[in-house]
């Protein structure tokens, strides 16, 4: 298998392939972003691929390997600093790179759909869903009238899998969970039905059952209208499972390319071996252990498969520390929709939810989105009022939390790490005075000595002490993520509310920042409410597991009895979806 870093992607061994006509050709391209000093730092480095009409191919590699620059400049939607310095684009025969902002509009949207990573500021917060749905389609000429447009926004939104799609029009992003937002932009990137879509991290944020379903739809467009993907991920599952061809970055370059079974299950490059032994697969977890020979490789998962056993071993002991450090009884949420005049629907996000979190250990709240995961994680940070129930911590009722000195303490003692890291990190702020906010705010230590907390959390993030004076707007996604979770820390909490806290990272990065969760349960003796739809996760990190269905726990139970025995259909159906779990990577 070619490891050569100038490899053509998109000359396949199939006949089949070879009559196809290239739908993209990469060539040589090469991208910068501009200092302040008038300097040029690289960021994609003379990248080559070739994808056909029909085809599928993904682009993987950690935060910051220059996946979503490539996409970016694909369409000229490079950020103000970026620019191409070298090679060029062509789609569909036609040079897309020197065409002026005028022209690549005529092709973006309609020609080539794009997927963008960041739902929350990606829709505009002021206007509601069906308008900017509806607007997309206007926009693309694929509307004759308003009634129109309004009927095929609605076609639109059930075709990404939203229930009540007509209702959800009026809503607006802030009342969507982040799965569901993803799934607003799905079905706009999909509304045209374009000969290409790229889709940068499109399933990051989506429950296994829904990212099955949008991967479904994907797989039909491009069998029925020969639409060409280009996904760009860090979910090796998904690339195995979903794309012909695969290419693996590294610091701006290809360092492997090729069929993405072949390299998954025989990767040559020791880069890509590390990012196929840290990949967490419920069946390949041990086995990539045993066959992985690069060094780095081994030892991270060697320290990933130490942390499951140390926690199977240690479950016990802390399940002696004290039962119900965390009691939610009986905890509802309901939301009253509007829908013109004096109506009004309810809408119960909670209904009825009980269980309890152990001092020092890990619940895992899994389900699908717009389960009431997300909603349940305000409730328990008091960001939202109770409708009914209680939730205790440490044996006090939150809501009899009144004040604000009472309340600003019960903040410093539970901490959140939120699903998406750029709506929750101010663009005004330098990270710097981001991760110091809460340092501020409850007054602690001196000038100097924040700032030593600030170089302190960086390293323990994985993230270097230069980023201090960048902005988020100049990181990946992945990395403004480490920067809320290092934020969430600066405090030293008792128990972290973490909402998806690790779906935007790399499985090398959400490798490290686990490690690093678990450590500091461990040393510090926190407390983690863990929200995600990734099962994997789950079960590397989790002590019990809660499965939640339409605002309801259908299923609780220890992590291996939901893994080894579940016993609702549901849950069947939850594991069952997950990509790429019977591959064996690294083979």
């Amino acid at each position: 298998m070619s490891i050569d870093t100038q490899a053509n992607v998109g000359t396949a061994s199939a006949a089949t392939a070879d009559q196809r006509k290239p739908m993209l050709e990469v060539r040589d391209l090469q991208v910068g972003f501009t200092t302040q000093d008038k300097g040029i730092v690289p960021a994609v480095r003379g990248v080559n691929f070739t994808l056909n009409a029909g085809e599928t191919l993904a682009i993987v590699g950690e935060s910051g390997s220059g996946k979503s620059t490539t996409a970016h400049a694909i369409i000229n939607l490079l950020p103000g600093t970026g620019k191409i310095t070298g090679g060029s684009v062509f789609f569909d025969g036609e040079e897309i790179s020197a065409m002026n902002a005028r022209q690549i509009e005529d092709v973006r949207g309609r020609l080539i759909g794009f997927v963008p990573q960041d739902p929350m500021s990606n829709l505009n917060p002021v206007w509601n869903i069906g308008f900017q749905v509806e607007e997309t389609l206007r926009a693309n000429g694929l509307a004759d009238s308003k009634t129109d447009a309004r009927q095929k926004a609605i076609k639109v939104l059930q075709e990404a899998g939203l229930s009540d799609a007509a209702s959800r029009l009026k809503q607006y992003p802030h009342q969507f969970s982040g799965g569901m937002r993803q799934r607003v932009l799905i079905g706009i990137g999909l509304s045209s039905q374009p000969k290409l879509l790229i889709a940068d991290e499109p399933t990051s944020a989506l429950d296994v059952t829904v990212q099955k379903v949008i991967l479904d739809h994907l797989a039909m467009l491009t069998r029925e209208t020969g639409t060409s993907v280009l996904f760009i991920t860090h979910d090796l599952g998904l690339a195995a499972e979903r794309a012909e061809k695969l290419v693996v970055m590294y610091q701006g370059k290809i360092v492997e390319s090729g069929r993405s079974k072949d390299i998954l299950a025989d990767p040559v490059h020791p880069y890509t071996r590390r990012l196929v032994a840290a990949a967490p697969s419920l069946a390949s977890k041990r086995m990539q252990i045993q066959k992985v020979e690069d060094a780095d490789a081994t030892e991270l998962t060697d320290a990933l498969d130490v942390t499951m056993i140390e926690r199977a071993e240690q479950r016990e002991e802390r399940a002696k520390s004290g039962r119900g450090y965390i009691t939610v009884s009986d905890v509802s949420k309901t939301y009253t929709i509007r829908r013109g005049g004096f109506k009004a629907d309810l809408f119960t996000a909670v209904d009825k939810v009980s269980f309890q979190i152990d001092k020092g250990t890990t619940m895992g709240i899994v389900g699908e989105s717009g389960s009431g995961k997300s909603t349940l994680a305000k409730l328990m940070l008091k960001l939202e009022p109770l409708s009914g129930g209680a939730i205790s911590v440490d044996g006090k009722d939150i809501d009899s939390i009144k004040g604000a000195k009472e309340l600003l303490a019960f903040r410093r003692k539970v901490q959140p790490v939120f699903q998406d890291p750029y709506g929750t990190l101010d663009p005004m702020y330098n990270i710097a005075n981001t991760i110091a906010e809460p340092l501020n705010t409850h007054k602690i230590g001196t000038s100097k000595q924040r700032r030593a907390r600030v170089r302190e959390l960086l390293d323990q993030v994985l993230m270097p002490q230069s980023t201090m004076n960048r902005y988020p707007g100049e990181l990946s996604g992945g990395q403004r993520q480490r920067i809320a979770i290092a934020r969430a820390l600066a405090l030293k909490p008792e128990i972290l509310v973490l909402d998806e806290a690790v779906s935007a990272l790399d499985v090398l990065v959400q490798g490290q920042v686990l490690n690093l969760l678990t450590e500091l349960q461990q040393e510090l003796g926190l407390t983690y409410m863990f929200i995600t739809h990734d099962l994997a996760v789950v079960r590397l990190v989790a002590d019990r597991v809660c499965v939640m269905q339409k605002g309801r726990i259908v299923e609780t139970a220890t992590t291996d009895e939901v893994f080894d025995n579940p016993k609702e259909l549901y849950t069947q159906e939850l594991l069952s979806a997950i990509p790429g779990a019977g591959f064996e990577f690294g083979r």
